[in-house]
Parts: C-alpha cells; sequence; structure tokens
C-alpha cells in the first residue's frame, strides 16, 4: 500500500511567503486599499479569491477581484527566475522518495508560477504529482486538495503525512483525516500551527530532514 508525503510549496519549501506579502500589499494599495502587511501574512496559503474575501470582506466590490488578482500575479512574477528553495528542500523530497514515500505538492500555484517553484525545488525526480487548486471546488482550507493529492498517490489518509506552513494547510490536512507536520519558516507561531491540528512542528525543510527517524515521516 503506497503511503504519500503531501506538501505546500510556498513557504514550506520555497521561501517566498514574504514575496507574496509584499506583493499582496502592492495590489491593494494600486486599487486604493490599505491592508496591513500582518494581515496579508496571515492570509497567505489562501486561494486568491478566498485571500481577497479575507482581507475586504464580502461586501466588497466583487467585480474588482479579478483585477487584484491579476495584479498580484504579475508583481509576483518578477521573482520567478529568483525565487529561493528553504534550506534542504530537495534533499528532503529525494530522501523520502528514496525510502518509499510517494510524494506529492499540494499548491494552489499553476502554469509559469508552479514552474518556477520547481526550479527552485530543483528535485523533479522526486516529485509523483502535483496537485493544484485547480483541480478541486474548494481551495485550502478545505481538505479537497489534500484528498486530491491522496487520490493522485494511491494512498489512503492513515498512510499520509501533510506537511505546511500555514494554519491552512494544518486544517485541511486535519479535516482530510490525515497527520499534519507544521514548519516554522512560513512565518506563523507553533501555538497558531498547533492549534489548527499540527501534530508536530519544524523548523524547516532541514531541521525536518535531521529529524526523519524519530518523526512522523519516519
Amino acid at each position: 500500500m503506497e503511503r504519500a508525503a503531501v506538501f505546500d510549496v510556498d513557504g514550506t519549501l520555497v521561501d517566498t511567503n514574504h514575496l507574496h506579502v509584499t506583493a499582496w500589499w502592492e495590489a491593494f494599495r494600486q486599487a486604493g486599499h490599505r491592508v496591513p502587511m500582518h494581515a496579508v501574512h496571515r492570509a497567505v496559503g489562501l486561494p486568491s479569491s478566498a485571500l481577497i474575501a479575507h482581507l475586504l470582506g464580502e461586501d466588497r466590490d466583487t467585480g474588482r477581484d479579478a483585477e487584484l488578482s491579476a495584479a498580484h500575479k504579475a508583481l509576483y512574477g518578477q521573482y520567478f527566475d529568483r525565487l529561493p528553495a528553504l534550506p534542504d528542500a530537495g534533499r528532503l523530497l529525494r530522501r523520502l522518495h528514496g525510502e518509499g514515500w510517494t510524494v506529492v505538492l499540494a499548491t494552489s500555484a499553476g502554469g509559469a508560477e508552479l514552474s518556477a517553484l520547481r526550479r527552485a525545488i530543483d528535485a523533479d525526480d522526486a516529485i509523483g504529482a502535483t496537485a493544484s487548486a485547480d483541480d478541486v471546488e474548494e481551495g485550502k482550507p478545505a481538505p479537497e486538495p489534500v484528498e486530491h493529492a491522496l487520490e493522485l498517490a494511491g494512498a489512503p489518509a492513515e498512510r499520509a503525512v501533510f506537511v505546511g506552513d500555514t494554519v491552512w494547510d494544518m486544517r485541511a490536512g486535519s479535516r482530510a483525516g490525515v497527520r499534519c507536520v507544521g514548519v516554522l519558516c512560513g512565518g506563523i507561531p507553533r501555538a497558531d500551527l498547533e492549534a489548527a491540528g499540527a501534530d508536530a512542528v519544524y523548523d524547516d525543510p532541514a531541521h525536518l530532514l535531521a529529524s526523519l527517524p524519530d518523526g512522523l515521516l519516519a
């Protein structure tokens, strides 16, 4: 029976959360919205439409959502050629693949953005599949992205672990019935990740790799 190691990407394997914060903050500023950066940071990890709703409220002019999303995408796209992988992200995926895990990425990124992220990780030989938010009706914190990743891996929830850096990741994994591992490199506090369902928390991929013999991914 297959074992699945499902990974969020932004903030978990690639150090992009604060780039997203800056791009979203500027997109909102250009549209005339004053949104504090700390609030944007807390919302990173949600799909674009959900992030905009979370920050601007349901009574906003939804007709401008596409414009905001496009502005964020254009601003963030300026960094595609230099996205930095987090320490040992690629080594971690290769190690798990070598130990018999099916590695699946669960991300809202697609197209050129996903390609840039995968180039940064530089471990395509270890990645079995990618579950995008485009493949499901609801993104995180709904469980569908994780459930779709398990379908791609051919693994049941009880033989899967989901690694992520946000409360949205932990809630999605918990709702999908998988064990959840949080990482602190996305900037979310340990207490918040644990309250959202993290069974274990590590500093970053390098810390998780060093702890593999004794952790949930042993």
